[in-house]
């Protein structure tokens, strides 16, 4: 066999190989696709709870970090100083977010398994 036939026919195989690995590749994209699409609808179904005051504000956050509710206790209300409440409500807010967005990125962690994808670059 020349060497012009034995070059063409490992350019073929390699070609090959190459197609197989990118078959595989976009069948694995497409299983991270739905279950990331299943996490985020997960993710909305599940509520974290953030406080502030010594939990006399809280705030109810989803996965989605969405503030779902608000509450606070009566105690905590000054007319006078509504400043501090408003400090309170940030802070609680804040608090819910931040637990959210830690559940969110632990679950993204476990569903792409060490892919090394950056938190946020999904939509997260």
């Amino acid at each position: 066999m020349s060497n012009r036939l034995k070059g063409s026919s490992v350019q073929f195989w390699r070609e090959c190989a190459m197609s197989l690995n990118f078959d595989e590749l976009m069948k694995q994209a497409k299983g991270i696709q739905q279950r990331m699409q299943k996490l985020q609808s997960d993710l909305a179904e599940r509520v974290v709870e953030g406080s502030a005051g010594g939990g006399m504000v809280k705030a109810f956050v989803n996965g989605k970090m969405e503030l779902l509710k608000l509450k606070i206790e009566p105690d905590v209300v000054d007319p006078n100083d509504v400043s501090m409440l408003e400090d309170l409500v940030v802070a609680a807010v804040t608090d819910g977010i931040r637990k959210a967005r830690k559940m969110a990125e632990e679950e993204l962690g476990r569903l792409t398994g060490g892919l090394g994808i950056p938190p946020g670059l999904l939509g997260m």
